[in-house]
């Protein structure tokens, strides 16, 4: 039995900032040297990234132009920026608003209720808080207080796809469950002050944003009213590759490690695996009708089009959400498949993503022939910081 993805909503927070301004303002928050502040631009440029949403962003009215007081100069807020305790702060204030307005698209979608969500699975890598936002959601949401709570946490950038394999589980065992799957993450709550080239390339890149859908067990006769069927699931862990990249809680903030060497790992393994997996679930490489990756960096899509001998065009939807969203860690997956099935893409699709281990995750779809009723994309969030 395959699940069943009844509804998705996204949402991300109201604010945005041009990737050359927010370029601009790290070079004058971080105590860089005038070379590195000229070097920033051509860097933040190389990210793919056009703009990014924030939950510290306001109005564009503020002195420094970006309309936000959380990161301060380092003679003034210190040489590292805010304590992790801080950022922290802004995380249990901030995620639940974004993460609910995802769960009432989703939902309303879906046409499923919020008393009938009989699991609710969250998904996060960017914050801690407890009572966190599975419990805020019970309120926000009106959902029944006897709903199955489970957390996917600091899995990284796959998350989704983890959480899409425990709704899976569920819908399975139970005929009945109705799992609201929601990811939500705040990358921008740790951006890091200094010149690091691993924290360069992921201050240029994470972003604020929330994904949400609503899963059920699939049927034939429930086809017609789907979004998609998820088909199958996989994920390996790649030999000797556990330094690859990182995702560590410091004093100030989580700090990303990414190597250079994760494109050519990629490009070594990702295409046997692929095709040993895609075979046993009765596909080809070349029956594959969309992909869905999650990008990492243009660096790790190129790794991919260059591993599975794509045309360039085939990742359009993720080169897309990149530039419009940057990268949301675990809910940008869901961005994508959301902005694929508004282009009616064929299927199956494949999604994948990658994260510390180095872990490559995928799954298997198949989208719904039903049209998408026409209503925003995205919806963007108030949320007070």
């Amino acid at each position: 039995m395959s699940l069943c993805i009844k509804g998705i909503g996204t949402a991300v927070p109201h604010h945005s900032i041009a990737q050359e301004d927010l370029a601009e303002a790290a070079g004058r928050l971080c105590g860089l040297t005038d070379k590195q502040r000229r070097l920033l631009p051509t860097l933040y440029r190389h990210a793919g990234v056009r703009k990014r949403h924030s939950v510290v962003l306001g109005s564009a009215s503020s002195s420094d132009g970006t309309g936000q007081s959380f990161y301060q100069a380092v003679d003034v807020g210190g040489p590292h920026g805010p304590s992790t305790a801080d950022r922290m702060r802004i995380y249990a204030e901030s995620s639940t608003p974004l993460a609910a307005e995802a769960c009432r698209r989703a939902l309303a979608e879906s046409r499923v209720a919020p008393k009938e969500i009989t699991h609710l699975v969250t998904v996060s890598c960017s914050g801690f808080s407890a009572p966190g936002v599975d419990v805020h959601l019970f309120h926000e949401l009106g959902l029944s207080p006897q709903v199955s709570r489970t957390h996917v946490g600091f899995m990284g950038c796959h998350g989704a796809l983890n959480g899409l394999r425990v709704a899976r589980a569920f819908t399975e065992a139970d005929p009945n469950a109705r799992v609201l799957l929601c990811a939500v993450e705040l990358c921008t709550l740790h951006h890091q002050y200094g010149w690091n080239p691993d924290q360069i390339v992921a201050n240029a890149l994470f972003a604020d944003g929330s994904a949400a859908a609503v899963c059920v067990p699939g049927s034939d006769e429930q086809k017609s009213d789907d979004v998609l069927s998820a088909l199958s699931s996989a994920s390996t862990i790649v030999p000797a590759t556990e330094d690859l990249m990182s995702w560590r809680i410091g004093d100030n903030g989580f700090q990303m490690g990414l190597s250079a060497r994760v494109p050519d790992v990629i490009r070594a393994t990702l295409r046997s695996w692929l095709d040993g997996w895609l075979a046993t679930q009765g596909f080809e490489l070349a029956q594959v009708g969309q992909w869905a990756i999650h990008p990492g960096g243009p660096r790790i899509l190129q790794a991919c089009i260059e591993a599975l001998e794509l045309e360039p065009d085939a990742i359009d939807a993720s080169k897309a959400v990149l530039a419009e969203f940057g990268n949301m860690s675990s809910p940008t997956i869901l961005f994508i498949v959301d902005r694929l099935r508004r282009q009616s893409a064929p299927g199956p699709w494949v999604l994948l993503a990658f994260g510390p281990g180095l872990t490559i995750e995928a799954a298997l779809v198949e989208p719904s022939l039903t049209p998408v009723s026409a209503v925003p994309a995205v919806m963007e969030a108030s949320v007070d910081s």
